[in-house]
């Protein structure tokens, strides 16, 4: 089975079945294979895709539901931001695990106004402890519609942007934040001081779970 059958095929279904990203070559040929050996001898190829095309067609489904309820999560960022407020030094109190700060403790976000009018982005943590080895990201921010100024861009390689949603906010003297993304993955609770009063914690716990977020995966972030 050379590669312009398997492109033939491919090109047939939706790209929830057989995306280049995540399906090798070798894998929807296997595929193929099996399903054409597993029907050879009731059903015509033909037959074959179209019944896999009901296939794809149902997965897609699947993948679009699944999609809508990630959605369901309320990622509406605050509509008033002072960005000049906001600037200094965060510390994190929670966060949702994921791999570029895993096991990072006494973590911090440090905001200054550049001279091009962008945000730099000083993220700091200690490696598994507070004892252990400071670890130090820098990176760009900026806030792409000023009608919008709750929805940040925040890059830490070359020109690639991700966002970056201030959620919660205390708009009388910004002392938290919670942060969020387009992605449902990520979530970060934010304060001026390394420790966060007990209540008010639990009152982000709130206002977070009302957006649809599962409280579970926090994390708390130890601080010194």
């Amino acid at each position: 089975m050379n590669r312009d059958f398997i492109n033939k095929q491919v090109s047939i279904f939706p790209e929830s079945i057989f995306s280049i990203k995540t399906i090798s070559y070798r894998k929807t040929e296997t595929f193929l294979r099996n399903m054409i050996h597993l029907n050879s001898k009731k059903q015509t190829i033909g037959a074959l895709l179209k019944r896999l095309s009901k296939l794809s067609l149902f997965s897609f489904l699947i993948l679009i539901s699944c999609s809508n309820t990630s959605k369901m999560k309320n990622t509406e960022t605050v509509k008033n931001l002072n960005i000049n407020r906001y600037l200094g030094t965060w510390y994190e109190i929670a966060r949702y695990p994921h791999s570029f700060e895993k096991n990072l403790q006494g973590v911090t976000a440090t905001y200054s106004l550049q001279d091009d009018g962008k945000i730099k982005v000083v993220n700091q943590g200690y490696k598994n402890s507070l004892e252990g080895k400071l670890k130090t990201a820098i990176g760009k921010a900026k806030i792409p519609d000023v009608s919008k100024p709750g929805n940040l861009k925040v890059s830490f390689f070359w020109f690639f942007y991700a966002d970056y949603f201030v959620m919660e906010l205390d708009q009388e003297n910004y002392q938290w934040a919670v942060v969020g993304s387009t992605s449902p993955k990520y979530l970060w609770i934010l304060s001026r001081t390394p420790q966060m009063d007990a209540a008010l914690y639990q009152e982000l716990l709130g206002k977070i779970e009302k957006r649809g977020y599962s409280l579970t995966q926090l994390q708390l972030v130890e601080q010194k």
